[in-house]
C-alpha cells in the first residue's frame, strides 16, 4: 500500500444490481465484469453469495474468468454467509470477503436487536473466521455516519486487531455532509491503533446528492479506497458514480495529486454498456456520461466552444471516451453554431446569406423544440429559391 495510490472498488454488480430495474443475468454480469476489468477497477464486488444460488454461481464464474482485479463477495457477519462467500470465491486469483455489521444504535436496536457488546463480539469473530479463507478481509460498520464516534472507533479497532485489511466507513443512508464525513476519517486515523496500516474506504449513497462530494472529502482526509458504481446506480438514489470521481481527480489534479489505475477513455463505453444491459440509462444532464454532458445549445456557449472548447468544457470529451461534443441547434443558438453546421453540411454562404437563413432559422426554432439537419437544408433551399426568383424578375 502506498499513500499516494487510490483503489477503485466497483460495486456495480452488487449494490448497483440491488436497485430496482438493475437486475442482470449471470451472463450479463460476467460481460460487465470484463468491462470493469478493462476499465481498470482494482476490486470487483461481484455479488452477495448468500443472497441466492444464482448470485453465488455468478460470483464463482466471475472469480474463475476475471483474473485481473480482486474479486469480492459481500457477507453479513454470520458464519453461514462467510462460508458461502468463501466457497464462491475459491477460484479467484485474489479474493476478498466484505463483511458488514450495523454499528448505529438505530440499526442495532430495531434491525438486529442486539447490544453494542454483542456487535463488537460478532465483528471480531466474523473477521477472524473470514481471514482463514481469503486473501483479504474488508469490514464495514454499516451506517457509520450515524454511529456514536467512540463506539465506531471501538468496532474499527476490534476489526483491525482481528485481521481486517480494509476498513470501509459507509454513509449507508446518504446522511453525511462532506466536512463531517472527512472528520470521521481523520478521527479514525487519530484514535484507532493500526488505522494507518490498513486501507480506509468510502461507500457513499446519494440520498442528498452528496455522494461524490463526500467521497472526495474523504480522499482528502486519507481514504485510499472508493466504493462506487457505473452511472451511480444503486440502492434508492444510488451510489457515488465512478465516472464523476475519476473525472474530478483528473481535472483537479492540483487538489488530488494521487495515482490510480483507471483508463478514463473507457468510462463512457462502460456507461453505455450498462445502460443497454439494465432497464434505464443515465439522465441526460448526468455529469460526464449524460447525453447533454458535452452538448451546447446557447449561442454564447456555442460561440465560445467553437473558438476554444476550454471556454465551457473543463475536460475534453475524448478524455472520458465520448466521441465528440455536440452543437444542438435550437431557439437559443447563435449565428456561429448555425454557420458551423451549415459548413459541415456543405454550404459556404456569404455573411448576408447567413443572416437571412439565421432569421428564418430562429423563426422555425421558436415553433419547434429541435431543429434538424433536414430543416437547415430546407431553409437554405428556400433561400436559394427566393434568390432565384428575385434574379429572374430583375
Amino acid at each position: 500500500m502506498t499513500q499516494n495510490r487510490l483503489y477503485f472498488f466497483d460495486t456495480t454488480l452488487r449494490d448497483g444490481e440491488q436497485a430496482p430495474g438493475c437486475s442482470m443475468t449471470a451472463a450479463e454480469k460476467l460481460k460487465m465484469a470484463r468491462t470493469l476489468e478493462s476499465l481498470g477497477a482494482d476490486i470487483l464486488e461481484a455479488g452477495f453469495a448468500a443472497a441466492s444460488d444464482g448470485d453465488a454461481a455468478a460470483i464463482q464464474t466471475i472469480a474463475t474468468e476475471v483474473r485481473g482485479p480482486v474479486i469480492a463477495s459481500l457477507s453479513r457477519s454470520r458464519k453461514e454467509d462467510i462460508m458461502r462467500a468463501a466457497e464462491a470465491l475459491e477460484p479467484a486469483r485474489r479474493s476478498r470477503i466484505h463483511i458488514f455489521l450495523a454499528s448505529s444504535d438505530i440499526h442495532l436496536q430495531y434491525k438486529l436487536r442486539i447490544s453494542r457488546d454483542e456487535a463488537l463480539n460478532q465483528a471480531g469473530e466474523s473477521v477472524r473466521l473470514a481471514k482463514q479463507y481469503v486473501d483479504e478481509v474488508e469490514f464495514s460498520p454499516e451506517d457509520s455516519t450515524r454511529t456514536d464516534l467512540d463506539f465506531l472507533c471501538r468496532m474499527v479497532s476490534i476489526a483491525i486487531e482481528a485481521g481486517a485489511t480494509t476498513i470501509n466507513l459507509p454513509d449507508t443512508v446518504g446522511y453525511a455532509i462532506p466536512a463531517e464525513y472527512a472528520a470521521m476519517f481523520r478521527t479514525i486515523l487519530e484514535k484507532v491503533p493500526g488505522a494507518d496500516k490498513v486501507i480506509l474506504s468510502t461507500h457513499c449513497h446519494n440520498d442528498l446528492g452528496l455522494a461524490v462530494a463526500n467521497t472526495l472529502a474523504a480522499i482528502e482526509a486519507g481514504a485510499r479506497q472508493v466504493e462506487c458504481t457505473i452511472n451511480g446506480i444503486g440502492e434508492r438514489a444510488g451510489n457515488a458514480a465512478i465516472e464523476e470521481i475519476a473525472a474530478a481527480l483528473h481535472v483537479r489534479q492540483d487538489k488530488f495529486p494521487i495515482e490510480h489505475g483507471l483508463d478514463l477513455t473507457k468510462l463512457y463505453p462502460a456507461s453505455q454498456e450498462l445502460a443497454s444491459t439494465i432497464s434505464f440509462g443515465p439522465s441526460p444532464n448526468k455529469a460526464i456520461v449524460g447525453a447533454n454532458a458535452f452538448a451546447h445549445e446557447a449561442g454564447i456557449h456555442q460561440h465560445g466552444v467553437l473558438s476554444n472548447p476550454l471556454t465551457y468544457e473543463i475536460i475534453t470529451p475524448s478524455a472520458v471516451g465520448v466521441p465528440s461534443n455536440r452543437m444542438v441547434l435550437g431557439k437559443h443558438s447563435g449565428r456561429a453554431a448555425l454557420r458551423a453546421r451549415l459548413i459541415q453540411l456543405g454550404y459556404q454562404l456569404e455573411a448576408a446569406e447567413i443572416e437571412a437563413v439565421y432569421h428564418a432559422f430562429t423563426a422555425l426554432a421558436d415553433r419547434k423544440k429541435a431543429v434538424y439537419d433536414q430543416d437547415l437544408i430546407n431553409l437554405v433551399a428556400q433561400r436559394e429559391r427566393k434568390a432565384g426568383l428575385v434574379s429572374a424578375n430583375s
